[in-house]
């Protein structure tokens, strides 16, 4: 999957010739009146990526209504923090969305909430998908979701840091231990490594150290392996590196965010972060002298974390014109132009061909994340018991932060899944 990936976001670059150079939510005022009773009314929730995402979602919901009079796009733009809490209650409630952006789709379609994507979107944007991608949202043959967008992760480094402290880029955990051990001699000011176990990104740090030390979730046949022997060592050396003080000082509270910030502030040395990290910074108006490496890994081979958001749409018994709203939706986001606009506003990894064109043409040096994502490995997504693994490693973390058993904890939560 990983090479025809990478095959097709070669391709699209070769396009343009650069290849071989380098909470709560917030709605969108909405244009239209909405007492009208002629008016089509179209509910999307969706996940809040940086500091623009609320603003060119309102744009987009202006535009859309200017261009479809007889459809009210009402967006509503969720923090990360809440849109599981926020979304889970309100399909509680009986007022599921009618297009979802988030990660997770497997327990939705699971019990049976969801509609197969291509209802609702038309043939000419589902060509438009990079295969690959489609076949993460893909279960018993049928594909329950369209990518949103895609990012890949990779170690940041504060050069300027590394320079003074005299220190060269860790490539192994005996390398980092030892760089941590080397940044805080140093400036004991300065935090040498980022980690983030909180309820956003702690199920990414739980990827991070169990793939670059042979584990994971899954088994090759995708059997859950939450408790084997190199997860338990990979949680017990995240947590060591908290306890020596090597870390920021609250990982179970400090989201990306908050470590991109410090990152940005020159307040953290190293950090695991998407390739929009750059452009979080600049929007943030942080000027940081970085470089970027592999993760650092356990095993003699870095593995990086590739993840992909999505679009589905639930199952609220629709007529015919509520599904053409819908569809016209579909179509009007993933217009290239619109769409490139979106991918590149946050710098993230496009999942249409016409996408990574732009995003190589606007900045050549982002053919190098290709590379990375080649060696990604992504979230077990379309398992049906994701929602809850997810939130369960993030508990074990948290637990083994306040002192918990690691092994004991592991066998619990895989004890869960049998």
């Amino acid at each position: 999957m990983k090479k025809r990936l990478l095959a097709g976001l070669l391709a699209a670059a070769m396009t343009f010739g650069l290849v071989a150079c380098g909470g709560s939510g917030s709605k969108p005022e909405s244009t239209q009146a909405d007492s009208s009773e002629d008016l089509v009314e179209v509910h999307v929730i969706a996940a809040q990526y940086g500091q623009n995402t609320a603003e060119w979602w309102s744009n987009f919901v202006g535009d859309f209504e200017k261009d479809n009079p007889g459809i009210h796009l009402d967006v509503e733009v969720v923090s990360w923090n809440d849109i599981y809490t926020v979304v889970n209650t309100r399909i509680a409630n009986g007022e599921a969305p009618d297009v979802l952006n988030i990660d997770v789709f497997a327990d939705y379609q699971a019990d049976n909430l969801l509609l197969p994507i291509q209802d609702v979107v038309s043939e000419e944007t589902y060509a438009k998908m990079f295969p690959a991608f489609l076949e993460q949202s893909e279960v018993d043959g049928t594909v329950w979701a369209v990518p949103d967008l895609a990012s890949a992760r990779a170690l940041y480094y504060n050069k300027d840091i590394f320079e003074k402290a005299g220190i060269e880029v860790p490539t192994t955990w005996d390398e980092l231990t030892a760089a941590c051990e080397a940044l805080k001699k140093y400036d004991a000011n300065i935090y040498p490594w980022g980690i983030d176990m909180t309820t956003d990104e702690g199920q990414a740090a739980f990827a991070y150290y169990t793939w670059n030390n042979g584990g994971g979730f899954v088994d090759a046949d995708g059997n859950w392996t939450i408790n084997s022997d190199a997860n338990v060592e990979a949680v017990k050396y995240a947590v060591d590196l908290v306890n020596k003080g090597y870390t920021n000082s609250d990982p179970a509270n400090d989201t990306r965010y908050d470590l991109q910030d410090m990152f940005g502030a020159g307040q953290l040395a190293m950090v695991i972060a998407p390739n929009s990290l750059p452009t979080y910074c600049k929007d943030g108006g942080y000027e940081v002298n970085y470089g970027v490496a592999a993760i650092p890994n356990n095993t003699g081979a870095s593995v990086s974390a590739g993840v992909m958001d999505r679009f589905m749409c639930f199952d609220n018994e629709y007529d015919d014109a509520k599904k053409e709203a819908i569809t016209k939706f579909f179509d009007y986001f993933y217009d290239d132009a619109r769409y490139s606009d979106w991918v590149l506003m946050e710098g993230f990894l496009p999942a249409t061909q016409a996408g990574a064109e732009a995003m190589v043409a606007a900045d050549p040096e982002q053919a190098s994340w290709i590379e990375i994502l080649d060696s990604c490995q992504f979230y077990p997504t379309a398992k049906a018991e994701w929602a809850d693994v997810k939130q369960g490693v993030i508990d074990v973390e948290q637990q083994a932060l306040l002192g918990g058993d690691v092994k004991e904890l592991l066998d619990n939560l895989q004890n869960e899944l049998q």
